[in-house]
């Protein structure tokens, strides 16, 4: 433990002292919350300015939809009213020049009480801001004509179409904020997804750029393997916690002055178990990264075994949206239940919707058993590729270093 505890202690103080572990510190949260919440803002406030034209022979129909696109909720658009015969070689080339974002064809109906045509031809396809935009004003804009027809008033009509209030509440009754809930367990998740990520590579880089100085030749005479890579997952470990504490102190204390203005709330059940999880996630992935950086020699050869490491984080990430919007389905129980999965997702759900107390337990007890299974195949690869030189390992001669060790 004596040697064990030296390693540590010299990889956390070279780490803890440098720049570069300050302006992470500071600069990676702010970024990540700032540009998280700054996109959600903007995306909660722009509105979809394209110029359209409208062809159409109802000219009250389209005229009511030029008003509700010209002021509408998430659009300030120009819309440009056309007679039916318009051609439409001519709008095809304003579109080319740019000049036009799009038109809309309104074909009336041909039986009495149903609905017109609508055939909508954009300058992009991708332009999916217009698309919902004029598909919503449409909706208003028929549906305040049949309730036109069958004798109710404009002021009821309004009545009826407007906006609902939604009041969330949390468990104390005290009223939240849904969007600021989701942005806070967003901001964890990224957090949770680059903090370990980057210190189980810490690792790996750490054990390369030993090797090639040949540092663990002169440090194997004193001290055995199985020492030195634990004193220096444990090193860069703390570190890491460091890091980790520092934020969730930082985030208390903003949550604390900004919660009841803002609706910014940072429990501390959410602070304590993204600890937990980043301590095992780091554990479980900077064990993988370990066996890679023995296994290769220099920064190129890790960086295309880095996929073993990344596969599971994008898995992660494209579970996010699943998760958030169902975190007690099956499907979220499952993955989040899968041990290199779970430092994230399973501290998503309990950001979002606290699961039982039995799945938190359970995903513990499996990241455990996985951690100690990697750390036993990672210790033997690494008692004898840490000597290896020169030579990128295949599949069959790991193997044969599992043997030998």
């Amino acid at each position: 433990m004596h040697n064990i505890w030296l390693i540590a202690k010299r990889e956390y103080t070279e780490r803890i002292k440098t720049k570069g572990f300050l302006i992470a510190t500071i600069l990676i949260p702010l970024l990540m919350g700032g540009g998280l919440f700054g996109v959600a803002t903007l995306a909660a406030k722009s509105k979809t300015t394209s110029h359209i034209a409208v062809l159409t022979s109802q000219l009250q129909l389209a005229d009511d939809l030029k008003q509700e696109l010209q002021h509408g909720k998430d659009s300030q658009m120009t819309v440009d009213i056309l007679p039916a015969r318009t051609s439409h070689a001519l709008l095809n080339q304003e579109m080319a020049n740019k000049e036009l974002d799009g038109y809309l064809v309104i074909v009336p109906a041909t039986d009495v009480g149903r609905r017109p045509t609508f055939d909508f031809t954009p300058r992009s396809t991708a332009d999916i801001a217009t698309s919902s935009a004029i598909e919503e004003a449409l909706h208003h804009v028929l549906t305040k004509e049949y309730l036109a027809r069958k004798g109710v008033s404009e002021s009821e009509t309004a009545a009826l179409m407007a906006p609902v209030t939604l009041n969330v509440l949390g468990k104390n009754g005290v009223h939240g904020n849904s969007k600021s809930s989701f942005g806070v367990a967003y901001v964890l998740f990224f957090l949770m997804y680059m903090v370990v990520l980057l210190y189980g590579m810490n690792v790996a880089r750490s054990i390369i750029e030993e090797k090639t100085s040949r540092v663990f030749e002169v440090l194997l005479a004193t001290i055995t393997p199985d020492e030195l890579l634990a004193g220096k997952i444990l090193g860069v470990g703390a570190v890491g916690l460091t890091q980790v504490a520092i934020w969730m102190a930082a985030a208390g204390l903003i949550a604390a002055r900004l919660g009841a203005t803002s609706g910014v709330q940072i429990s501390m059940p959410q602070v304590v178990y993204f600890i937990v999880y980043f301590a095992l996630g780091y554990a479980l992935y900077s064990a993988v990264a370990a066996a890679l950086g023995a296994m290769t020699n220099s920064e190129q050869e890790l960086q295309q075994l880095n996929m073993f490491l990344m596969m599971p984080l994008f898995f992660s990430m494209l579970m996010l949206m699943p998760i958030v919007t169902n975190p007690n389905s099956l499907m979220s129980r499952i993955v989040s239940q899968i041990p290199f999965c779970a430092p994230l997702l399973m501290d998503l759900r309990i950001s979002i919707s606290m699961p039982q107390p039995w799945e938190i337990a359970l995903s513990i007890g499996l990241i455990l058993v996985t951690i100690y299974a990697v750390l036993w195949v990672s210790s033997r690869i690494y008692r004898v590729g840490i000597l290896m030189y020169g030579k990128k390992p295949n599949l069959p001669e790991i193997l044969r270093w599992l043997k030998y060790s």
